[in-house]
């Protein structure tokens, strides 16, 4: 098992699940406290690297779009203390770092793990009930109810209504954004209360303004617990309302992207062990490796690990 353990958390992988553990620094943020563990399973990784700093680096591991609700309703925006998928690594635990990349990209190009969209959640998304005071209101959700209430600094246009109870069966869309330079930050939701003209989050009853503070972060969680339960952007079933609401995963960085080669898994090599199997992955290799989608770097390491199992 590949592992590297920092401050700000221990990120190891065994092959299957890249377990990310949030550190007990008290510099660690509170939505990673929050948030707690992470499994994430291989058939959700997108590429994991290595970003080699002046005083520290960053591992930063790539999700496929579509397959975590916090990524999804996040779409990048997260700064890095909040966001759970990077992590800084001391320049000493460099070399621990590149392992456990190497780790992870062999394994997706040995298990083949599609690199597209997809098509259901992958990770489970915040657990509930859930409750976050950030901005001008509380939030909570417990699974079928979202209710807000906001706090006296509201504009009266959100207290006169008093709180508001929703059903999720009758949430469309969910968005969130941070606060950036002069402009706050919001939560909303939108369902047939919507109407034509778009309200700003400051006077809109079904949404959350955040003014920038430390706990604007949570308020993501709140909303990801939320979409987790709705049907997926991309599913059949999924309202187009949804998916034009939620911001899209951030795009990969060619420099650090990992091709998987085909999607497909021949019928009867699941496991991958059996001898033809892994003859027909090295042969794969090789043609990629021709084709100049595998670096020498990446060819050799993924035949080694091949020739291990034969």
């Amino acid at each position: 098992m590949a592992e590297i353990i920092q401050k700000d958390g221990t990120w190891s992988f065994d092959g299957d699940t890249v377990r990310i553990v949030p550190g007990s620094d008290k510099g660690v943020s509170r939505l990673r406290r929050t948030l707690g563990e992470i499994g994430v399973p291989l058939r959700a990784v997108a590429g994991l690297s290595y970003e080699p700093g002046k005083k520290a680096g960053r591992l930063r591991l790539r999700l496929r779009d579509g397959a975590d609700p916090l990524a999804q309703i996040t779409g990048g925006s997260l700064d890095d203390a909040s966001d759970p998928y990077r992590l800084k690594v001391d320049n000493d635990r460099s070399g621990v770092a590149e392992y456990l990349v190497d780790e992870v990209r062999t394994a997706l190009l040995l298990e083949q793990v599609p690199q597209g969209p997809a098509d259901g959640y992958l990770l489970p998304g915040p657990a509930v009930p859930i409750t976050v005071s950030a901005g001008d209101a509380t939030v909570s959700f417990d699974g079928e109810r979202i209710r807000l209430e906001f706090k006296w600094q509201a504009e009266e246009a959100k207290l006169s209504g008093g709180p508001r109870t929703l059903a999720l069966a009758e949430v469309s869309a969910v968005e969130w954004m941070p606060s950036a330079s002069l402009e706050n930050g919001f939560l909303r939701f939108s369902g047939p209360w919507t109407g034509p003209g778009r309200q700003e989050p400051k006077y809109d009853p079904y949404a959350v303004e955040l003014w920038g503070f430390r706990n604007d972060p949570l308020m993501a969680l709140v909303g990801a617990a939320v979409v987790a339960r709705m049907p997926h952007p991309r599913a059949a079933s999924g309202s187009g309302a949804a998916a034009a609401a939620l911001p899209p995963a951030p795009a990969p960085e060619p420099a650090a992207q990992v091709t998987a080669g085909p999607s497909a898994t021949p019928p009867g090599e699941e496991g991958g062990h059996d001898h033809d199997a892994l003859l027909r992955r090295l042969r794969e290799l090789g043609e990629l490796y021709s084709a100049g989608i595998l670096t020498d770097e990446e060819f050799a390491t993924a035949k080694q690990a091949v020739l291990r199992r034969m």
